[in-house]
């Protein structure tokens, strides 16, 4: 199944991709959605997909519908809508063919695949998209009609993007696709939020960089890893001029710093050797890559060194989620919503722990965010949205 999820989010990746570029094809980004909801037994998003690239087994039972559906229009002179009252036998031969009627019979959906202007039920998304340019010259063709055309397709557009990134986001975001370091990565992204939201951002980002195919990424993961570390040093033993076993703690000397925090504060020998041989190698690998990266020399850094490092990290902070202060942290007064701690974000908007947490994985994705992309996190409605326009810049 495993096997089937990373499929899926290449396939949701490339349609993502598909529609999002000016150049791309509809067709090719509903026929991606098919595909990865196939795989991933979301009946409901698949059989709408299907209905838009024209499957007999699924278009010939909406047509039936809505053709019943017009006729009541007719007789009731009340525009098209979702119906209390259907044919029990259309019933059974709809739910026969695995379509889901509330899912699927909106009232946007009827409007546009009743119309014939637009195209209706009978033309797929390939045939909408090929007469496109020439309803662009003639303007219409007798039955169709270019703007009832683009109606259609953009609506065809719009709702499979949603239904894309909606399964990006389960897959990316939410845990779908599981292994042991998901659950380490889950605990320590989320004790980082309540801490420092700050370090947990870099944390994250660090994160979504080792997974890039860019090899410059993977040096920007490492670099994010070294000003982590830094900042976590500063923070919990700060740059002085002691000298404790040969060690000294100057501003340059991050690793020493953290090792020196770890020595005073964990009692446990097992867990501050362990702490601090994460540390330790840490330290050597962000040292070696940091003059690679110095020199712009990008390609030496491998992507499993990147992953190494990012992992370690990882562990290394777990190992010390129990002594970090929260007190030390430090709070950002910028009234920007991409640069606003966890607590500002939870009291000025008057949201939910989790839902300030949602915001900063949206902004940690986009690399900011827009009122557009904080209108898609989870729990964020409209009067969340009017009170973050009223204290909060955007991108």
């Amino acid at each position: 199944m495993a096997d089937k999820k990373v499929e899926a989010l290449k396939i949701i990746e490339e349609g993502l991709k598909e529609l999002e570029s000016p150049k791309g094809s509809v067709a090719v980004g509903v026929q991606k959605l098919s595909r990865a909801s196939n795989l991933l037994d979301e009946n409901d998003i698949y059989v709408w997909a299907e209905i838009q690239l024209g499957n007999p087994k699924y278009v010939y039972c909406i047509g039936e519908l809505l053709n019943k559906m017009l006729k009541e229009f007719e007789k009731t002179k009340i525009p098209i809508k979702i119906y209390d009252k259907i044919y029990s036998k259309d019933l059974e031969k709809l739910k026969e063919a695995g379509i889901n009627i509330d899912f699927i019979l909106t009232h946007t959906f009827c409007e546009l695949k009743s119309r014939e202007a637009t195209g209706g039920i009978d033309n797929s998304i390939h045939i909408l998209e090929e007469h496109l340019p020439y309803l662009k010259k003639h303007r219409n063709d007798s039955t169709l009609y270019l703007k009832d055309v683009q109606e259609h397709i953009s609506y065809i557009k719009r709702t499979c993007h949603a239904y894309l990134t909606k399964l990006y986001d389960r897959l990316k975001f939410s845990g779908t696709i599981s292994s042991s370091f998901d659950l380490l990565k889950d605990a320590v992204d989320n004790r980082l939020l309540d801490l420092d939201p700050e370090i947990a951002e870099q944390l994250m980002l660090a994160f979504k960089s080792v997974s890039s195919n860019n090899k410059e990424e993977w040096s920007h993961a490492l670099a994010t890893c070294r000003r982590l570390l830094e900042s976590l040093a500063d923070k919990l033993y700060p740059a002085n001029d002691l000298t404790i076993n040969k060690r000294t703690f100057k501003q340059g000397q991050f690793v020493n710093r953290l090792w020196q925090f770890m020595n005073d504060s964990i009692e446990s020998d097992s867990n501050r050797d362990l702490a601090q041989t994460h540390v330790n190698f840490l330290g050597s690998w962000l040292e070696k890559t940091n003059k690679l990266t110095n020199k712009g020399v990008h390609d030496d850094v491998s992507q499993l060194e990147a992953t190494k490092a990012v992992f370690h990290l990882y562990l290394m902070l777990a190992d010390l989620l129990d002594y970090l202060d929260p007190s030390a942290t430090k709070q950002s007064i910028k009234p920007q919503i991409a640069t606003a701690s966890l607590d500002e974000l939870e009291a000025l908007l008057n949201v939910r722990r989790d839902v300030a947490k949602a915001i900063v994985i949206a902004r940690v994705k986009y690399n900011g965010l827009t009122l557009e992309q904080l209108k898609e996190v989870k729990g964020v409605g409209p009067k969340t949205l009017t009170m973050a326009q009223e204290v909060f810049e955007f991108n």
